[in-house]
């Protein structure tokens, strides 16, 4: 353990009195929708991927709309959400994998959920924290970020990151304390320019104005 105890507890519950309800940022209906948006969402913005899957979801709601989508199609519709060639290659394959391996439901299982085209654990996580109400840690570029600059871990690989945070976050906080750093990330912990002047945990974050 990198950080003690207390100062874990004390990162846990300022962070929950900042952000009391904490959810997803991506705009879904169903879990499948939940887990093409996620795809989508590499290295790009929540509320671009908005825009642009409510675009997509509109003309194809389901695993069968897509798994029959032109490819040509989806590209055009999810362009500007970036590296929109392999994304639409894997969110139709995705969808076809759903709609045929487990009849149009997407499965409540990490193994499963990772087996499918273009899911990695953090978009499986995501899905199965957000759609199926487990207990899960995401860890993206904010998590990531935030964690070593907290001394909760010296890690730069996510996998590492997710395991080293589950041995040390009681497991009733992992979701939330995942979504509770994203929401921080955004708006103190930023990665260029941090606003340390203006945090909460200053006083026991020992990279304090170091960024």
């Amino acid at each position: 353990m990198i950080l003690n105890a207390s100062k874990i507890k004390t990162i846990l519950k300022t962070l929950r009195e900042r952000y009391p309800v904490v959810k997803t940022q991506l705009d879904h209906e169903t879990p499948f929708q939940l887990l093409i948006a996620t795809i989508m969402s590499a290295q790009c913005t929540d509320i671009q991927v908005n825009k642009v899957s409510k675009k997509l979801f509109e003309k194809y709601p389901d695993p069968e709309g897509l798994a029959q989508a032109p490819l040509n199609g989806i590209k055009q519709i999810i362009y500007s959400t970036g590296f929109y060639n392999n994304k639409a290659k894997n969110i139709k394959a995705c969808a076809f994998a759903v709609l045929n391996d487990y009849q149009a439901k997407v499965p409540d299982d990490l193994t499963k959920l990772t087996a499918l085209p273009g899911v990695g654990r953090k978009t499986a996580n995501v899905v199965l924290s957000a759609a199926f109400g487990h207990q899960t840690i995401v860890v993206d570029t904010h998590v990531l970020r935030i964690s070593r600059r907290l001394g909760l871990t010296k890690s730069r690989d996510p996998v590492k990151i997710e395991y080293e945070l589950m041995e040390i976050i009681p497991k009733t906080s992992w979701s939330d304390l995942s979504l509770q750093l994203i929401y921080f990330g955004r708006e103190i912990c930023d990665a260029k320019k941090p606003r340390c002047e203006k945090c909460p945990l200053f006083k026991i974050c020992p990279t304090r104005g170091k960024g």
